[in-house]
């Protein structure tokens, strides 16, 4: 049975996202789109490429929860964070399933919330329902789950390059350095000087360091991992490319390992997971490999001169990093197998 699907937000970057996996998506039917400022337009009208496709006649309505609720199995936010954690309240009220794509219900501490996003979280009680949607950690509870915060494209990037090393302890959980670069389209579809276009074209530069958002979110994840509280360096770029995140993370390998006790536990840790690519060793991952998928590449290097293990991971920000886990998160709290729907080859060239 095909189950109804709603998208809050439907005019970002993640819901332009969302609304080209879920044209192909044989579980799920997109039946509700909302907009406020594109209310009452066919979805056609704001996305071209869907013009003679079952999607493109699609009416945007102005958000309400109820109708929502009414007319949906699940409802995807892609909306800011303060505006989420309300509609995901009103939503779970109903009793309809919730992913949310904002960072609202990804911090299991409001504390911790509200001291990096410098609001108070409202709908704090709802933190304890909310299961944090990165699959190869909680596809079970995911699967049992009415209410899901989708992990940050960051996160997602840098949890899954270090947590198997963290948890067999393998790696020291001191002194951890993560190196992320992401292209443009992280800074979400907003006009601003900062991503116009001769701004980023031909210039690379850094941002945010030392109090970016995702730094908790990375520090909790990886905590729970090492089994102990983690205070690490998160360090973002902006690329001049559309769509991708390649992190490089930095960890000191405890006495003795080396790199086939890193792959022998890699290799384990992901085997029978369906989105994260161990490759060859001297591959490493490049952005463009993982475009327009859920994929996510790890590379692995050991340095014995410095005792260190560099792992590099790649993931199309917009896909693995938003839209596409949402889908795979979406596809497990509603019976369907995780990989339903979701593209396989990456967009090339």
């Amino acid at each position: 049975m095909v189950k109804r699907v709603g998208l809050v937000g439907v005019t970002g970057y993640t819901g332009m996202e969302l609304t080209r996996i879920l044209l192909g998506h044989p579980g799920l039917r997109l039946t509700q789109v909302t907009s406020r400022k594109e209310a009452g337009q066919p979805l056609q009208n704001i996305y071209p490429f869907l013009q003679g496709t079952e999607l493109g006649d699609l009416e945007i309505t102005a958000p309400d929860s109820a109708f929502l609720a009414a007319n949906c199995d699940l409802v995807f936010l892609a909306v800011p964070h303060c505006t989420a954690m309300e509609m995901a309240a009103e939503l779970r009220g109903h009793g309809t399933k919730v992913v949310d794509l904002s960072a609202d219900f990804r911090l299991r501490d409001h504390v911790e919330y509200e001291s990096w996003y410098g609001v108070s979280h409202t709908q704090s009680a709802l933190l304890a329902e909310a299961v944090y949607g990165l699959p190869e950690l909680y596809a079970e509870r995911i699967a049992g789950a009415s209410l899901v915060a989708n992990p940050g494209c960051y996160p997602t990037s840098a949890i899954l390059a270090l947590y198997p090393a963290l948890a067999a302890g393998l790696i020291s959980p001191e002194d951890l350095v993560i190196d992320s670069k992401s292209g443009t389209t992280g800074a979400g579809r907003k006009a601003g000087v900062g991503t116009l276009f001769c701004e980023v074209s031909d210039t690379f530069r850094a941002y945010n360091l030392t109090k970016h958002r995702h730094t908790p979110e990375i520090e909790q994840e990886l905590g729970l991992a090492a089994g102990r509280e983690i205070r690490l360096s998160f360090n973002t770029h902006l690329l001049p490319i559309n769509r991708g995140i390649l992190t490089t993370a930095y960890a000191k390998l405890s006495p003795g390992v080396g790199l086939e006790h890193i792959r022998a536990c890699y290799e384990a840790f992901y085997a029978g997971k369906r989105w994260v690519r161990l490759l060859p060793q001297g591959s490493l991952p490049e952005t463009r490999w993982v475009r327009g998928t859920n994929f996510c590449d790890l590379g692995l290097v050991t340095d014995p001169r410095t005792d260190r293990l560099i792992v590099v991971s790649a993931i199309d920000n917009l896909c693995r990093g938003a839209s596409g886990q949402a889908v795979a998160n979406a596809n497990l709290m509603l019976g369907l197998k995780e990989d339903i729907g979701l593209p396989f080859a990456p967009l090339m060239p």
